[in-house]
């Protein structure tokens, strides 16, 4: 059976703050949420379009420069203008699961967490440490419908 609620995280957590989305992925985890199944991976790939069948709601979780603490965005389904497979964005995920699969995709949010430094071997930021527990704060009320 497919747990109603997907939480999806991805980066490299070997790379200091870009480790947030697995980071993230494995205290979700830890919670036994029910109803909720977590992934996480290093990039977004088309393969991933598939995960999202049969899902009541998707949170797509990644390190951020673009955000100082958190900022979470529902998205909707669109095409990157990339012309490679890989490192693909949480809406063009959702744009290859309405093309494969006819359908409109579950409703999805990207959670961005505030990062900066992403230098190969660093440990998490503090400043990245004390984001990530805002972003799990947050999530547990999105998670648990609060």
């Amino acid at each position: 059976m497919t747990a109603p609620i997907l939480v999806f995280g991805w980066g490299n957590p070997g790379r200091g703050d870009d480790a947030l989305g697995p980071l993230f992925v494995e205290r979700i985890e830890a919670m036994n949420l029910p109803g909720v199944e977590c992934l996480t991976d290093f990039q977004l790939q088309v393969e991933h379009a598939l995960d999202l069948k049969e899902r009541q709601r998707v949170l797509f979780v990644d390190a951020s420069v673009d955000t100082a603490t958190i900022t979470a965005t529902r998205i909707e389904a669109s095409r990157d203008t990339t012309f490679t497979s890989h490192a693909m964005s949480p809406q063009s995920v959702l744009q290859t699961y309405l093309d494969i699969e006819k359908a409109t995709p579950p409703p999805s949010w990207q959670l961005a967490i505030g990062a900066h430094s992403f230098d190969l071997g660093e440990p998490l930021s503090k400043l990245a440490a004390h984001n990530l527990d805002a972003a799990l704060a947050w999530a547990v009320d999105w998670l648990t419908g609060k």
